[in-house]
């Protein structure tokens, strides 16, 4: 397998910290679309606890807060993209109920249903989408909300080399109906779904990396591992653009119901 062909978890970890961190966005989105997404949210107050869990630097963490009362905890494996989430926090002097912590997402510290809400945008692959709804939900009091992005299929059948692409990267990866139908089993209410559109993909998440690419080859020149990393994304902004009809991230907002 080539560089170009492999998946993102191939390769090091803390070269991928490294290079998103140069970035606002570690994944498809905008902000348009979480404000969107929060229109589906009811009974949010200034009481209220929302946890973003794989909240990167927190791009969308920030719009949450600045959009909706409550206190907001950020989850992060990477204490790199935690310390850029509360550099963000404190520079919209929003530090007083805006807070990242470095804390693995199968492996959560909150109580029993504490929070109201619990968001994550491009990060619930990482534990899986089912397990994710499954093992959050007891954090979420009895009416609060998850709301997610997960990349989707859009039709049963896709060219062969996309649909190898994904299996590969991502083998949870489902059709739409399919994922609703894994939030509703694994206990809520599916309150809303929609699909993510280009310029989340091209305007915010691959054209501004191509600055951050020339300079990491600039940075790292002969570097191998950066050389296939950067080739990586770029196979991987070119596969969007192909086959953009098929495919893309999904939100899904769903409210927990006692079952």
């Amino acid at each position: 397998m080539t560089d170009k062909n492999k998946s993102i978890h191939e390769f090091d970890l803390q070269l991928i910290v490294d290079y998103f961190a140069n970035v606002e966005r570690q994944g498809p989105g905008s902000p348009e679309i979480t404000i969107k997404a929060l229109s589906f949210i009811e009974n949010l107050n200034e009481n209220s606890l929302i946890a973003d869990i794989g909240s990167g630097s927190g791009g969308q963490t920030m719009v949450l807060a600045e959009n909706t009362p409550g206190n907001i905890i950020g989850i992060d494996l990477f204490p790199t993209f935690i310390d850029l989430f509360n550099q963000n926090a404190k520079k919209l002097n929003l530090q007083n109920r805006v807070k990242g912590i470095v804390e693995s997402m199968d492996n959560l510290s909150f109580q029993e249903e504490e929070l109201d809400l619990i968001w994550s945008e491009g990060a619930i692959y990482n534990i899986g989408f089912e397990r994710g709804l499954k093992e959050w939900r007891k954090f979420l009091k009895t009416g609060g909300y998850v709301a997610v992005t997960e990349v989707s299929w859009f039709t049963d059948e896709r060219p062969a080399e996309i649909e190898e692409f994904w299996n590969e990267a991502y083998p949870g990866i489902d059709t739409i109906p399919n994922k609703v139908s894994q939030m509703q089993k694994a206990g809520y209410v599916p309150i809303a779904t929609f699909i993510l559109p280009e310029n989340c993909w091209i305007e915010n998440f691959h054209l501004p990396q191509v600055e951050v690419q020339k300079r990491f080859l600039e940075e790292n020149a002969g570097n191998e591992a950066v050389e296939g990393f950067v080739a990586n994304q770029r196979h991987e902004a070119e596969l969007y653009r192909k086959y953009k009809d098929y495919y893309s991230y999904v939100f899904y907002i769903g409210r927990k119901i006692t079952v």
